[in-house]
């Protein structure tokens, strides 16, 4: 039985959920098809729009592929902590991690502090970070992407759905990056103490999701989102979603790209309030 709302409007929508009628809430949402690049969904998939921590994909690319020591040790400073909104951390200043930690703590638990860490310890500090990013822009050939920091928080982060199909290709190439985003949980040690860390991806692990790469984001610009490759029906896919207004919105999107693709999908979700409806109409295509 379900217990709220939420449920109730899940299993009436994945039930009723048709090719020539398709309602998506998030406000931009593309979904690719990896391996021929035909475009499943589409919408308003070239308006960029702010990405939130999508951003940290990018920032454990640039890092990686600049080969750093993996297992040099770093340790968060004040320069770290988020001056512009204030969020949280799991990792207090003056505790020490691996690199190759710091990447895991900002792509899986999406840690603020852990970007920045990462951003502020490449060769060249903080410019030759932003110079590095730049470069991979041009380089995967992203045409509406702007990055002016590590974390997402700042809303000058921007880019489209298609930008963003784009990296979450790239990134699927990186072992590290796929490790990191396709675990639930892991435990790190913190300051000597084991601390359960868990990915902010709920579906990560959840019956009937294949995810092998992911990335949620939120920030009050950019709403609530999520990018994943995800194996569903056969195919790998390409999942964007941005500007959700609820967590739930965004779930709920994410379990019809399922259904579009004939995935019979386990009656369950996490549990979270229902989104105030704002689903449009969207383009959609089919072999």
């Amino acid at each position: 039985m379900f217990k709220n709302a939420f449920f109730a409007a899940l299993l009436l929508s994945l039930c009723s959920i048709a090719w020539s009628d398709v309602s998506m809430g998030s406000a931009h949402a593309l979904v690719v098809d990896e391996e021929t690049g035909e475009v499943l969904l589409e919408k308003d998939a070239s308006t960029a729009a702010p990405i939130a921590s999508m951003t940290k994909l990018m920032t454990a690319m640039v890092v990686l592929d600049a080969r750093l020591a993996p297992d040099q040790t770093i340790t968060i400073d004040v320069a770290d902590l988020d001056r512009l909104k204030n969020t949280q951390s799991g990792v207090p200043v003056g505790s020490s991690f691996k690199r190759r930690t710091l990447i895991e703590l900002a792509l899986m638990s999406s840690d603020n502090r852990a970007a920045a860490a990462l951003a502020r310890t490449y060769t060249g500090g903080h410019a030759g970070f932003l110079a590095a990013t730049r470069r991979k822009i041009e380089a995967l050939g992203l045409e509406d992407t702007v990055l002016v920091e590590p974390t997402g928080l700042s809303p000058n982060n921007r880019a489209t759905a298609h930008d963003l199909a784009k990296i979450l290709k790239a990134a699927s190439a990186y072992p590290e990056i796929v490790a990191a985003t396709s675990q639930s949980s892991n435990r790190i040690r913190v300051n000597g103490k084991s601390r359960l860390f868990r990915n902010t991806n709920r579906l990560v692990g959840m019956p009937g999701w294949d995810i092998s790469v992911s990335k949620t984001g939120f920030t009050r610009e950019a709403g609530r989102c999520v990018t994943m490759r995800i194996e569903a029906a056969g195919r790998k896919l390409l999942v964007v979603l941005m500007g959700a207004v609820a967590g739930s919105e965004r779930v709920l999107d994410a379990y019809n790209v399922q259904r579009l693709v004939g995935v019979d999908l386990p009656m369950a979700a996490p549990a979270t309030k229902a989104p105030k409806p704002r689903a449009k109409r969207v383009t959609y295509r089919r072999r």
